[in-house]
């Protein structure tokens, strides 16, 4: 009777710790797909900048400045020339002059 007692009791442990294994893998899950929803992938600056100074007359000072801006950024705005709204941290970035560094 005693042996009996002992199985159902560890039988009852046993499937309180499998549950509680499950729940714990579903949350870890979980987690992971949030972090992968708010994964930004990185912009190739290469051809963003290629295409930001395409009418440019200096292209390998404008090819230069704008890959680093868009580097530290991860954004360059589209077109030749404006649209600086759709990317704030490359519109407020200076020189030490206090002139806009990104073309």
């Amino acid at each position: 009777m005693a042996i009996s007692k002992l199985i159902l009791v560890a039988m009852v442990f046993f499937s309180l710790l499998v549950v509680h294994l499950v729940e714990a893998d579903n949350q870890v899950v979980v987690n992971k797909d949030a972090t992968k929803s708010s994964y930004t992938p990185k912009l190739d600056c290469g051809a963003a900048c290629e295409a930001r100074c395409r009418l440019a007359s200096r292209q390998k000072i404008c090819k230069r400045a704008c890959g680093t801006c868009c580097a530290r950024c991860n954004c360059a705005p589209p077109g030749t020339s404006g649209n600086l709204e759709l990317c704030p941290c490359y519109f407020a970035m200076t020189t030490h002059g206090g002139k806009r560094k990104c073309p």
